[in-house]
């Protein structure tokens, strides 16, 4: 503990995170180039008001409750908008020659140099929650969203010009959509659904058209909401700016198309999105599948395992040769799992080779593959390439056919460290999918080291969640244990400024297999998947349900949540 100094070091000293922890969270944000406070915040590790008392409490500094301050009295111009979110401060309020800035995170000392050098002020530091201060910011620079539903008020469209009764989007002229693509409020409204989907941490987009009515909805947290009803009539102009911006055939309406968006959020930040289009009856819906690098970098302390399965994942990851499984329905978070392995095998000494369908995320250092059927690159094509180019870690995307796994198992087998994904609900069936692919039992035995099942659920919001008055006949029959309930306190969501129906972000629920020597006698004598579910549980290894009951104890989910991912 030598080494840390300041926030880590109180947080160490005051039992909240470990030395290694915090190490790890320090070596985060400079890799993210965020601050250490918001990346310790964004983890789960301690709340926002806990860090911000120990930060008072270190550095000196008065704490104030932005809340109760009067927004409309920041003196908002007095620094550039672009400092202010460079730094994540806000300037407060002045008094002669010195100006009071907000802050979160009081060991950003260059935020302080540079206000005093663009300002020609004294500047002095007022602390608050890192919460509350990213709430303010975004209300002072009017980056929280506005009402989408009105989202063409004010902008200079002529409504009044559109016949509303077409209502069928197929019959605009091509050259008009052309046309249309380029209007300023088209731009401005494309731009400002991105932009604000970005902003609430939403995954997908969705431009949907029907008969009588268009509508735009956000998959945020794992759900679908709707946040805008623009005129139907505009559909066909909206597809087509879309469509220009991602490089499509804007004539061609009646085919599938896919393309990609680059976002430059700043110099050093950006979103790609991945596009796909889809004629309709009423025209093409289009969906923009969200795809921030960022996610690529949380590190494994991030994404919810529990310890014992943080050292299984780590193990497998330290063998020089075996086969990672990673499970789940789609949208369960398997790539952000795959990518964060890749990440910690990514070093100058290992030859590292993907091969993705598409590739979500650029990875600086790793060899990636995009493959395309239409040309004959498939998966297994880019297996048996990668075989000769002296891999020592192989990613496949997905295993769909009897080739890919083939080669997979042999590439485990002969010295070569493999990940990949399959489309199965547990650990157990995936061993079981296999066998039914065609793979021999006794290859499956020998290759597979590690399988890991996986869902996300919402987490509650920490500002507003409370206490769940629940019997504890109900949560025995929920599935908690004795051990469980001593030291469990269960909350349900309510809903506030923070959150979306009481709940922000997600959390991973994972059910994580090491392959032992009970569960690889079943798989040669061809056992079923309940068998081998059984005996991952005597080995000690919690299933789904576990996992997410114990996240519902920890206070991260709620009981209802737990049930929805885990279809109870």
């Amino acid at each position: 503990m030598a080494s840390l100094t300041g926030l880590p070091r109180k947080l160490v000293e005051k039992d909240y995170i470990t030395t290694d922890l915090a190490e790890d969270l320090i070596a985060q944000a400079k890799q993210s180039r965020a601050s250490f406070i918001s990346t310790a915040i964004n983890q789960g590790v301690v709340t926002a008001e806990e860090v911000a008392a120990l930060a008072s409490e270190e550095f000196g500094l008065p704490l104030l409750d932005l809340d109760a301050y009067d927004k409309e009295l920041l003196p908002i111009n007095s620094i550039k908008r672009s400092i202010i979110e460079k730094y994540k401060v806000l300037p407060l309020f002045t008094r002669g020659n010195r100006l009071f800035l907000a802050q979160s995170d009081p060991s950003e000392v260059a935020a302080i140099d540079e206000i005093k050098f663009a300002t020609g002020m004294t500047v002095e530091a007022v602390l608050v929650t890192d919460d509350q201060l990213t709430f303010a910011i975004e209300q002072a620079l009017n980056i929280e969203s506005e009402s989408l539903g009105d989202a063409f008020e004010g902008l200079d469209v002529e409504l009044e010009d559109i016949d509303l009764e077409d209502s069928n989007p197929i019959a605009n002229d091509d050259a008009n959509d052309l046309k249309g693509a380029d209007d300023a409020p088209i731009v401005r409204f494309v731009n400002k659904i991105l932009l604000d989907a970005v902003r609430q941490g939403s995954s997908d987009i969705h431009f949907e058209p029907y008969e009588k009515r268009y509508r735009v909805r956000y998959r945020t947290d794992g759900l679908l909401r709707e946040v805008s009803k623009p005129p139907v009539n505009l559909s066909g102009k909206i597809a087509a700016r879309l469509k220009v911006m991602s490089q499509m055939d804007i004539s061609e309406r009646r085919v599938p198309q896919d393309g990609r968006i680059k976002m430059k959020l700043s110099k050093n930040k950006a979103i790609d999105f991945r596009v796909s289009t889809l004629p309709t009856l009423w025209g093409e819906k289009v969906v923009l599948r969200i795809l921030d690098p960022s996610s690529a970098k949380l590190g494994i302390d991030a994404l919810g395992y529990e310890e014992d399965q943080k050292k299984l994942f780590m193990d497998a990851l330290a063998s020089p040769q075996g086969m990672i499984l990673v499970t789940g329905p789609t949208g369960s978070g398997k790539t952000v799992s795959l990518y964060t392995g890749l990440n910690i095998l990514n070093v100058e000494g290992t030859n590292i080779s993907t091969a993705e369908d598409p590739v979500e995320i650029n990875l600086e250092g790793i060899n990636q593959v995009n493959v395309s059927t239409r040309v004959g690159l498939d998966f297994a094509a880019a297996l048996r390439s990668f075989l000769r180019q002296d891999p020592d870690v192989v990613m496949v995307g997905e295993i769909r056919d009897l080739e890919t796994a083939q080669i997979a198992v042999k590439a485990a087998q002969t010295g070569h460290l493999v990940l990949s994904t399959l489309h199965t609900n547990s650990a157990a069936e995936t061993l079981t999918r296999l066998a039914n692919m065609g793979i021999p039992s006794f290859n499956i035995a020998t290759s597979v080291s590690l399988i890991i099942a996986q869902r996300l659920a919402r987490r509650l919001c920490p500002h507003c969640k409370v206490p769940a008055e629940l019997p504890n006949s109900v949560l025995e029959q929920a599935g908690f244990t004795t051990t469980m309930l001593s030291s469990a306190t269960v909350f349900k969501p309510v809903g506030c400024r923070y959150c979306v129906q009481g709940y922000k972000g997600r959390v991973g629920v994972y059910e994580v297999v090491k392959i032992t020597d009970e569960i690889s006698h079943l798989i040669m004598e061809n056992g079923n998947a309940i068998e081998i579910a059984k005996a991952a549980q005597r080995a000690g290894f919690a299933n789904l349900r576990t996992s997410a009951l114990k996240k519902v104890a920890q206070g991260l989910i709620s009981l209802e949540e737990a049930n929805r991912v885990t279809m109870e």
